[in-house]
């Protein structure tokens, strides 16, 4: 069942990714989750499984934060949440689909695209994102960790 207008379609592709990124960490053993697997990386977000999956669920808040104090909120992004089970990193992302839908209740189509930079995000990274530039950038980092995750199992389960 498709969501309706662009807002729909744009939630629609994100809970996708969403989907796709739970099914590929979905079968990782939770006893591997905190072994380091990238000893050269200097990010803290990747060293492991798990710092590579509580960065996405952040990051995820995060980029729906961004959105919903556009619309004169002032929500503060929950602090990281490193967790021990792939189930519990199941249920963060169940949660964050339901409350990206939420935040997105109040979002039109006319809203996704803005040329006004003065109706902008402008992220930590000094970055300036209107909301669907900001989504395709959210839909995106899914994407990449679900790659690396990808390429570490290969890896580490064979």
């Amino acid at each position: 069942m498709y969501k309706q207008g662009a807002v729909g379609a744009l939630l629609d592709v994100y809970e996708q990714a969403i989907s796709d990124f739970k099914k590929v960490i979905e079968d990782i053993p939770d006893t591997i989750l905190t072994n380091i697997i990238d000893q050269e990386t200097t990010d803290e977000n990747c060293k492991s499984i798990q710092t590579i999956l509580s960065h996405v669920v952040s990051s995820g808040y995060g980029y729906v934060i961004y959105i919903h104090n556009l619309k004169g909120h002032n929500m503060e992004r929950p602090d990281k949440a490193f967790h021990l089970t792939i189930k519990e990193y199941l249920e963060d992302l169940n949660k964050l689909i339901v409350y990206t839908e939420n935040v997105f209740n109040d979002i039109e189509d006319t809203e996704l695209e803005q040329f006004d930079e003065s109706k902008k995000i402008i992220t930590s990274w000094k970055q300036l994102y209107d909301i669907e530039q900001l989504m395709e950038h959210a839909i995106v980092h899914i994407l990449r960790h679900q790659r690396q995750i990808e390429k570490f199992k290969r890896n580490l389960l064979q």
